[in-house]
């Protein structure tokens, strides 16, 4: 099997293909979110502590010298960042939680009983016969 036929079947796999659709849907979320945090969430935060907007938030270790630019540790963005992520663990945790519950519930249904045997089935004939044959 060549190369391109073995990553051709590689590819082609469910799983592969499951993947590649969560993780260009995870991206689309991921900058949902961020747009949600930068634009509805924290303006209003920002309000609150005093009119303070977090992206502007940062410790100057050295200030701007000529065409030097100034040196600072943006903690206000390290912040955003922060309820990035722990709106997208809420939201993943909820999703997961939810389809583990529809798993459980999948394994809990009752299996159909199996069908019977080819001797039962010809046994079930012969005493439904003798029965006809008693009766008569």
């Amino acid at each position: 099997m060549s190369l391109i036929q073995e990553f051709k079947a590689f590819a082609m796999r469910g799983n592969v293909i499951d993947m590649a659709v969560g993780i260009i849907i995870g991206a689309a979320f991921g900058k949902v979110v961020s747009s949600f945090v930068n634009n509805i969430i924290m303006p209003p935060l920002g309000l609150m502590i005093g009119g303070v907007s977090f992206s502007d938030l940062a410790v100057v270790l050295r200030e701007a010298q000529g065409e030097l630019e100034a040196v600072a540790i943006g903690y206000g963005a390290f912040i955003q960042s922060l309820v990035d992520f722990v709106i997208i663990a809420a939201a993943i945790f909820v999703a997961i939680k939810v389809m583990n519950s529809l798993k459980r519930k999948e394994e809990e249904a009752p299996a159909a009983p199996p069908a019977p045997s080819t001797e039962e089935v010809l046994l079930t004939d012969i005493r439904d016969l003798l029965k006809q044959q008693a009766n008569k």
